[in-house]
């Protein structure tokens, strides 16, 4: 009982320190307006019509902006529903979104104020969040189905943060025009295939993941993660071809386009990852009372 209240009354604090925090941050526009709209004026064109992928790409600033804080306050919320062995991984969701959350809000001022779709604020954010996301895997599926193979003098969470390490690392470089474009893609891939070796597919198992050792009532959150690294993560790529620094597919406002992938993506996958998570932790908990 005493450690039940304990857990709900540290998930209401970080739910009242991140209301608070985001509360601190909310500013003006310092941008040049709409008089009409209030909009951003870089959104309109010279005759005053609304250009409609630049409208998009704000649009989804402020969505990715809300969606990740009101998916943290459910995290949170859900934190004390689940058996303890379970909220680790909601305690990791949360995290992943709050954080996303605080980037996407600057990265909606700089685009509002000044037009401009800042790379700097999303890796930052990547950095953070995707290793977290691989600590997520072995939290939900318990320390049992984590093998003990080593590639490299590397367990599962070494591969998972290095490959992770990798593909963002690869990406910045590539996209801020410090190396050139393809090898950094290619290099980048190469993280990324590290994971998906480390976690496996939703066909097999992975190199650091017993599949046998999962619990039935797991298996199916389990292959959803997979899921998303496997094909959810895909997407990030996609748009990495139209960043204005690599320009390997070339168009007008290609960074509104990069902008519109990646904040698709990082919706889809880091708000879905926790979904899948949480409903594995939920059923895996109903089962556990069940057996009381």
């Amino acid at each position: 009982m005493i450690t039940e209240k304990f857990s709900k009354t540290t998930s209401l604090l970080l739910i009242a320190t991140f209301a608070l925090a985001m509360a601190s941050t909310v500013s003006a526009a310092s941008g040049e307006m709409n008089d009409d709209t209030g909009l951003p004026a870089h959104l309109y064109d010279a005759a005053g019509e609304v250009e409609m992928l630049p409208l998009v790409t704000f649009f989804l600033f402020f969505v990715g902006y809300i969606s990740m804080g009101a998916a943290f306050v459910f995290f949170m919320s859900e934190r004390s529903n689940v058996a303890p062995q379970y909220r680790t991984t909601m305690t990791i969701s949360a995290l992943i979104v709050g954080i996303a959350a605080f980037h996407y809000y600057y990265m909606r001022g700089v685009y509002a104020d000044f037009g401009v779709v800042s790379i700097e604020y999303r890796y930052m954010d990547w950095i953070i969040t995707v290793p977290l996301m691989a600590l997520k895997f072995p939290s939900l599926v318990g320390k049992e189905a984590i093998t003990d193979k080593k590639v490299a003098g590397l367990g599962f969470t070494g591969i998972c943060f290095t490959g992770a390490l990798i593909m963002i690392g690869f990406g910045y470089l590539g996209e801020a025009g410090i190396m050139s474009p393809i090898p950094a893609l290619l290099l980048g891939g190469m993280g990324w295939a590290m994971i998906v070796v480390a976690t496996g597919t939703p066909w097999t198992d992975g190199l650091g993941v017993d599949n046998s050792k999962i619990s039935e009532e797991l298996m199916w959150s389990a292959n959803a993660l997979r899921w998303f690294i496997v094909v959810g993560w895909i997407i990030y790529p996609l748009g990495y071809l139209f960043s204005p620094e690599v320009a390997l597919i070339e168009v007008d406002n290609g960074a509104e386009y990069m902008a519109v992938a990646y904040n698709i993506a990082d919706i889809i996958n880091k708000i879905g990852f926790g979904v899948v998570a949480w409903m594995g932790a939920k059923k895996a908990t109903e089962v556990l009372a069940a057996s009381e």
